[in-house]
């Protein structure tokens, strides 16, 4: 074949792709466990906003994470010092991000006025290991930073095998699934909305077909994906054979029981990791029909998860010297809830 020859045969195959962005992975914030020192403070080994992103991304991970948050709340002993609101701050920053903070406002006179609960996201240790820092935004354009000095706060964190700066949350094990779950369901809607299809190739071979038509016959593919996609597309081509042109499927989506099991093993990982009885989060069992008796439930989960918790956020009175958190037993009475 001469070289003439082969520019043609190149020439005459014309490609175009058209698809979705493809998602990026939370779990690429594990790739540099890491507290990095710049001189002024440490940089936290995970990124903190990915870990707040998940929330809205896993809906088993965010009502596990809300009924531990739930049950701290509704047992912790409000004070003039600490308030019920200031405490929920302080718990869903220690139960989402692994750490907590909590500072202590003074008067001239050194006099603990209140305890106030600071950002996790926005909180660092300083270089020297005794003091903090809170990066502020002041202007929006530049990040200014307040030093506070060590003996103002206190700072519990679920623990890392690999650094003693900052705490690691529990669930990073389940990262995998929560991204898994979500994108079973991201690319089930976008299949949806795609017109319930995963896409294909359009073969053209009709010789009549010019470019200008050509041209307007991809448009016209464009235009029927998304939202009101169930359109029909009219083609002349009156020399033309029944084979000229021809839509052939990339590849076939999955059946609907194999998107089903992808939500159910994600879902369980995720329960798995929060260690949340499935009652308490409003599942229904697959082989029963009502929630059964989530009392005893309630109970164990009490004793094995919430009150070990309890325990550590109470390192805040050893830190201040005084009693500043306290918790009052979490009771049920078997006649405040349904047994059905």
């Amino acid at each position: 074949m001469s070289k003439k020859q082969k520019r043609a045969t190149k020439s005459s195959i014309s490609v175009d792709f058209f698809s979705a962005a493809d998602m990026v992975g939370a779990a690429a914030l594990l790739d540099a466990l890491e507290c990095y020192d710049n001189g002024r403070y440490f940089e936290m080994p995970v990124n903190a906003r990915d870990l707040i992103g998940l929330l809205s991304v896993g809906v088993h991970h965010n009502s596990a994470l809300h009924a531990k948050l739930n049950i701290l709340t509704s047992t912790f002993k409000p004070t003039p010092l600490l308030t019920r609101t200031e405490f929920k701050k302080l718990a869903f920053n220690y139960l989402v991000l692994g750490n907590g903070y909590l500072e202590a406002q003074r008067n001239r006179l050194g006099q603990v006025l209140g305890f106030q609960s600071r950002l996790a996201l926005y909180m660092r240790r300083a270089s020297n290991l005794r003091d903090f820092v809170y990066l502020r935004d002041g202007t929006g354009v530049q990040i200014s930073e307040e030093r506070i000095g060590g003996r103002d706060v206190a700072h519990i964190m679920q623990p890392d095998l690999k650094q003693e700066i900052y705490g690691i949350p529990y669930y990073l094990a389940a990262l995998n699934s929560i991204e898994l779950n979500a994108s079973a369901t991201k690319f089930r809607r976008r299949y949806y909305d795609n017109g319930s299809h995963a896409g294909f190739i359009f073969y053209a071979t009709d010789s009549d077909i010019n470019e200008e038509d050509w041209e307007e016959l991809k448009q016209n593919m464009r235009d029927a994906k998304g939202r009101g996609n169930f359109k029909n597309m009219y083609v002349r081509a009156p020399n033309g054979t029944k084979d000229g042109i021809q839509l052939i499927p990339v590849s076939e989506v999955a059946a609907k029981d194999e998107f089903l099991n992808i939500k159910s093993v994600s879902a369980d990982d995720m329960m798995a990791i929060h260690r949340v009885p499935p009652k308490l989060m409003g599942i229904v069992p697959k082989n029963a029909g009502s929630l059964g008796d989530g009392i005893t439930d309630a109970k164990v989960f009490a004793v094995n998860e919430v009150q070990p918790i309890q325990r550590d956020m109470m390192a805040i009175n050893e830190a201040f010297g005084m009693t500043v958190v306290d918790f009052e037993p979490y009771q049920i009475e078997r006649g405040d809830a349904s047994t059905d």
